[in-house]
């Protein structure tokens, strides 16, 4: 008995154990296959249909017919034009000549005749030192001159008594040579008497500080009243020459060869100065000078271009960009920049074919280039239409739409779903499978069938309007 007892809940143990262990196993079955029906569902749902398979686009279930979806693509033509090959950098604008301005003697500063950032000539009177003490220096070297030219005149005077005399013979030689040594060193007198009288006038013209050249004056340095002179490292004020001005900027080495066989060809080439935006162009001029060495550490060569700069739009150290035009190839065929591909077997581009609506993979080979305009020297004719926009999603025939066309739309299939849709308007609610019944020309379409009310009673009293058909009447 007491065996039985004991052997009745060991045995409920056992049984229990592999019965909850079969239920997690069934569970973990119906959840892998759960997932596995969800991701095929999804595959199943987001795979491409084939085209022309059943229940695919172009199908017998397909709707309309179509078949799998084409790439919208832009296009361009090749055209052959004279294409201009220009050098773009970027310049400093710099003058011509700039001045200091420092008077050429010392005095008080008396007098400004200009005005801060006046426009000057060369020669004009800028500045006036006190001239009283170089007026004095003048007068007591003019003094001086005449004094000793009056000894001179009276020298000579006697000297050609002498000479009489000894011609007489009553007069030692020995006196007619002393006093033509005489003369002689008063003559030289004179002579130094005339240059520091010449010296102390270009002292009183010194006092009226002048433009040295033709340009624009800056702010002044000095304020009247100060004693100014030569040496004073700031001078009075700057003039740069803004008219002619020039430009400088820096050529690749590797094109140095193009711009001196322009230079040979052309002579005086020309060049652009442009703004920051590239959109106005603030000066034409023309190339002035190229430097005699390579910049070790930029690998570039300095040149200068030369502008009239007449109406002021350059301004000293100012930054632009030059284009400088080095020839013109005449006769070059050029193509959109983006239409042109590149990978490790060289440049190509997609032409299309606009009657099949295809493109075709063609290998080519670039010349020059513009900031939106490529030169195509092998490869591509004029005319041939280029793919510029959706290439990165191309192949090698693969058919494409051109914009405004719907993605996939053929000659046929278009038409097709334009007479579906025309056949769907004019047999609207006819039974499935009944053949459409044409309305007569000039004939106003039926009216809804839920229109049945007293309006469809009057509007089919109106003069002209085609009767309603009326059904048979089916015996109950």
């Amino acid at each position: 008995m007491d065996s039985r007892v004991n052997d009745t809940p060991s045995g409920t143990t056992n049984s229990t154990i592999p019965r909850k262990t079969r239920g997690r196993l069934l569970g973990t079955v119906i959840a892998i296959a759960a997932l596995l029906a969800l991701g095929w569902l999804v595959w199943h749902l987001t795979r491409p249909k084939p085209e022309g398979g059943p229940g695919g686009a172009g199908g017998p279930g397909g709707p309309g017919g179509r078949g799998a979806p084409t790439t919208t693509v832009g296009f361009g033509t090749a055209e052959r034009v004279d294409l201009p090959v220009t050098l773009e950098a970027i310049g400093t604008v710099t003058s011509a000549a700039t001045v200091t301005v420092r008077p050429q003697v010392s005095g008080v500063f008396r007098e400004i005749l200009f005005t801060e950032g006046q426009l000057v000539k060369a020669g004009q009177v800028m500045a006036v030192i006190d001239p009283s003490q170089f007026e004095m220096a003048l007068m007591q070297a003019t003094g001086q001159r005449q004094r000793d030219e009056a000894q001179l005149e009276n020298a000579k005077l006697t000297l050609q008594r002498y000479r009489t005399l000894l011609a007489q013979d009553s007069i030692a030689r020995q006196d007619v040579d002393t006093q033509a040594a005489l003369v002689r060193q008063l003559e030289g007198t004179v002579l130094a008497d005339r240059a520091a009288e010449g010296t102390a006038k270009l002292n009183l013209g010194y006092s009226k500080v002048v433009a040295p050249i033709s340009g624009r004056v800056g702010l002044r340095s000095v304020d009247v009243g100060n004693v100014i002179g030569p040496n004073d490292a700031n001078g009075i004020a700057v003039i740069t020459q803004v008219s002619p001005i020039d430009v400088q900027f820096a050529i690749p080495q590797d094109r140095v060869p193009e711009v001196q066989e322009g230079l040979r060809q052309a002579g005086a080439m020309q060049v652009s100065a442009l703004d920051r935006s590239r959109a106005t162009v603030l000066g034409e001029g023309r190339f002035r000078a190229l430097d005699n060495q390579v910049d070790t550490q930029t690998g570039t060569v300095r040149a200068k271009a030369r502008f009239d700069n007449q109406d002021g739009a350059l301004f000293p150290s100012q930054f632009v960009n030059v284009k400088m035009m080095l020839r013109t190839i005449s006769g070059a065929i050029v193509v959109p920049v983006n239409a042109l591909r590149h990978s490790s077997n060289g440049d190509y581009v997609y032409v299309l074919n606009q009657k099949e609506r295809t493109v075709a993979q063609r290998k080519v080979q670039r010349g020059q280039a513009t900031a939106d305009r490529v030169q195509i020297v092998s490869g591509l004719e004029a005319g041939e239409r280029v793919i510029t926009e959706g290439a990165d999603r191309l192949k090698d025939g693969d058919k494409v739409s051109l914009p405004g066309e719907r993605p996939g739309a053929g000659a046929g299939g278009g038409g097709r779903r334009q007479g579906e849709r025309r056949r769907g308007a004019g047999s609207a609610g006819a039974p499935e499978g009944a053949p459409a019944v044409a309305a007569p020309e000039g004939a106003r379409p039926a009216a809804p069938a839920e229109s049945t009310g007293p309006a469809n009673r009057a509007n089919s009293s109106v003069p002209g309007a085609a009767p309603a058909a009326t059904a048979p009447a089916t015996p109950r």
